[in-house]
């Protein structure tokens, strides 16, 4: 499952829409119930107006009726790898557990896997609320 994820990512990087940056990021999402959403980062003029494609992977998710990441793999371009920013670090922490994987990878395959809780230690996420 997991090459498939990735797989799904790279089409997103793809097909994101980046023609300010030119920065390509696709992501792919499994859930709970074994689907896997997709997305791709959506630039706009306005630039603060643009997604990320976490976020919007979590969107096309969260619209199937998923609840839960299970694991996501984050594709983009370059020598440095292309992690979730903060932001996307803490809306995955809303849907994901410390042990979820985060797998991080290029046009090429995978290059690196980290846990959520390697990438966002001491979180704050819905626990923290009851």
């Amino acid at each position: 499952m997991r090459d498939k994820l990735i797989d799904a990512a790279i089409k997103a990087m793809d097909n994101a829409y980046a023609p300010y940056s030119n920065f390509h990021v696709g992501a792919a999402i499994l859930d709970e119930s074994g689907e896997i959403h997709y997305g791709g980062n959506v630039e706009n003029a306005a630039y603060p107006n643009g997604i990320c494609a976490e976020t919007s992977a979590m969107a096309a998710m969260v619209a199937a009726g998923g609840r839960q990441i299970v694991e996501i793999a984050v594709a983009g371009r370059g020598e440095v790898l292309c992690t979730p920013c903060g932001g996307c670090r803490q809306r995955i922490r809303e849907f994901a557990q410390p042990e979820t994987a985060i797998h991080i990878c290029d046009e090429s395959g995978l290059r690196q896997s980290f846990t959520l809780e390697a990438l966002l230690p001491a979180n704050f996420g819905p626990d923290n609320l009851v």
